[in-house]
């Protein structure tokens, strides 16, 4: 039986995964393209990076890290955009997230009530 919720029926396929598919057809065909839909690098991750995840598992950092981020990741954030940007921050002032998409959802859900209208352009 191939039976799924409404709700579930009634989503589209993802804009940004379909821009990324045709980024991926053009590259195959030998065409240059720069591909900015799903936000993911175009390189591998340095090695340097890859040590320090190996290192934080070693550390057990393997739970669910606190909302807005660990305190010292926070406080680094803070460092590097006074040193590098010339910015003054606090680290509560700072949060962490998996990624732009949450990001958004974490912020819309702060601001939107039930009741609210919203307009959301499309991508």
């Amino acid at each position: 039986m191939n039976q799924v919720s409404a709700r579930l029926a009634a989503l589209s396929p993802s804009a940004t995964l379909a821009m990324s598919q045709k980024s991926s057809e053009l590259k195959a065909q030998g065409i240059d393209v720069i591909n900015l839909s799903v936000g993911e690098p175009d390189f591998f991750t340095p090695d340097h990076i890859k040590e320090a995840a190996k290192k934080a598992i070693d550390n057990n950092f393997s739970f669910y890290s606190p909302v807005p981020g660990y305190p010292a990741l926070r406080k680094a954030i803070v460092e590097k955009l006074q040193k590098e940007n010339n910015l003054e921050y606090k680290p509560e002032q700072i949060v962490c997230s998996n990624g732009a998409k949450q990001s958004v959802c974490n912020v819309i859900l702060c601001l939107i009530d039930k009741g609210d209208e919203v307009i959301v352009p499309a991508p």
